[in-house]
């Protein structure tokens, strides 16, 4: 050890805390693509982003009926009730007179 913190002798050579050196540099890179498979190589959605099954309730509807999940009246009456909802605050289910 006496060899690597004197190799250079004692005109003030780098001494043993050169070798950190490369720890650094191995912190730099694995934090830089750690950062990026946060961000960037999430597929567009960042750190925050909503996952493939993510949005509104009623872009999720509209795609269960593209995709043939729910028919033609049951998409009307739930799209009815979820945009009624969201012009009421969504106060509950639908107000039924007696």
């Amino acid at each position: 050890m006496n060899t690597l913190a004197h190799a250079w002798g004692d005109d003030g050579g780098p001494g043993p805390w050169i070798l950190l050196f490369p720890l650094i540099w191995a912190a730099i890179v694995v934090g830089a693509i750690w950062l990026l498979r946060r961000t960037v190589w999430r597929g567009g959605r960042g750190p925050f982003g909503r996952g493939p099954g993510g949005g509104s309730p009623v872009a999720l509807l509209g795609r269960r009926f593209a995709a043939g999940e729910i028919d033609e009246e049951e998409y009307r009456h739930r799209r009815a009730v979820l945009t009624e909802d969201g012009r009421r605050g969504g106060g509950g289910g639908r107000e039924r007179a007696a």
